[in-house]
């Protein structure tokens, strides 16, 4: 079992860092799981065994994040971007109209996906200053006879995240919370449907969770696709096919974690302790500098430049022998970017600061 000791801290965008502890217990488990004599990843789906992992991970999720009894919680494939997709295909329901709000590249790509099936808005962009904040909407903003709007509540490329969440009225709220569901307490019942992609703060890639208004589902068009029909798998229990076993398994682990842990309440804490140390410093600094507006900035992805290309991939490459992994940025905008996700201990950021500090000294212009 490798230990922590030579661990890297890894500060990818995703896959990311999983808990030790949790990674520790799937390896003590891999083989033999609760001696049942098998992997996970061998057994059935239809086992006794992989019914109870599913239902303990659904339980578990319901109860840290609080999810009313009238949403469905799904457990899919595909990503994120298949939802991009799935989300129009299934509530393009009365007006076949809905409202964008595109604030980086993954709001973008959903709505240019969505708009292969309906009228779609986009009712607000920050595009044109290259994403580096959250435009302010209110409820008059939106089309009065939308089926749904669509927000991205945290950009992992451009390092910002919504403030508040938007006042739709009647007009259901479908939210992607792929980079920071379980990061901090979110209301469930503000949104018409949320999906997220597992490999930030869930467990390995592979695994989308949608969690989804019942009133919402079954209007799907029957030429729809039937792997892509919410219907389908919410009649199924998630069950329809075979689901991703293994990464279900892990998620499920990841929910018991973080209910130990305090709950989705001790995430935000120990969250947002970790943003401002490092967002304090990097304010601080004369070398590097935030371009995201302060009220705007992620709780889990902090992007910083020194404003030299050239010094930005020295930054990096030294960062990585210094035992400080993937601190590139998206390449879409170079520069630096630290995803400081659930499982990334404050010791991480600790020893990111100190390089940055070293870094700082012997690169002073």
């Amino acid at each position: 079992m490798m230990s922590k000791a030579i661990r890297v801290y890894n500060f990818s965008a995703g896959p990311s860092m999983l808990p030790l502890e949790v990674m520790e217990l799937a390896a003590n488990q891999l083989t033999n799981y609760n001696d049942c004599g098998m992997s996970v990843m061998e057994m059935s789906h239809r086992s006794a065994e992989f019914e109870e992992i599913l239902h303990s991970a659904e339980s578990n999720l319901r109860e840290i994040m609080r999810i009313p009894e009238n949403y469905k919680v799904l457990f899919l494939q595909g990503g994120a971007t298949l939802q991009f997709s799935m989300v129009p295909m299934n509530l393009l329901r009365k007006s076949k109209k809905a409202d964008y709000i595109v604030t980086g590249a993954w709001a973008k790509k959903a709505a240019e996906e969505a708009v292969k099936f309906g009228e779609i808005k986009v009712v607000a962009s920050s595009e044109e200053s290259n994403f580096t904040y959250i435009p302010e909407v209110k409820r008059e903003d939106f089309t009065q006879d939308a089926d749904y709007v669509h927000i991205t509540l945290n950009n992992t490329i451009y390092g910002t995240r919504y403030p508040y969440i938007p006042d739709t009225g009647m007009i259901p709220l479908v939210g992607d919370l792929s980079s920071c569901i379980l990061s901090d307490e979110v209301d469930v019942s503000k949104f018409g449907l949320i999906y997220a992609g597992a490999q930030k703060n869930i467990g390995p890639a592979g695994v989308v969770i949608v969690i989804i208004r019942e009133d919402l589902i079954g209007f799907a068009p029957e030429s729809t696709p039937i792997y892509l029909d919410y219907k389908i798998h919410a009649k199924n229990d998630s069950m329809y096919n075979t689901p991703p076993t293994f990464g279900i398994y892990m998620a499920g682990e990841v929910f018991k974690n973080i209910k130990k842990s305090g709950g989705i309440a001790a995430m935000e804490k120990l969250n947002r302790e970790k943003a401002k140390k490092l967002y304090e410093y990097i304010d601080e600094s004369s070398l590097y500098s935030c371009p995201v507006a302060k009220k705007d900035r992620s709780l889990m992805n902090v992007v910083f430049v020194t404003g030299d290309e050239v010094l930005d991939k020295k930054f990096t490459s030294e960062a990585k022998v210094a035992g400080l992994h993937n601190l590139g940025g998206h390449r879409s905008i170079g520069g630096m970017r630290a995803s400081i996700y659930n499982a990334m201990p404050m010791e991480g950021v600790d020893m990111l600061i100190a390089f940055m500090k070293k870094f700082e000294t012997e690169n002073r212009k």
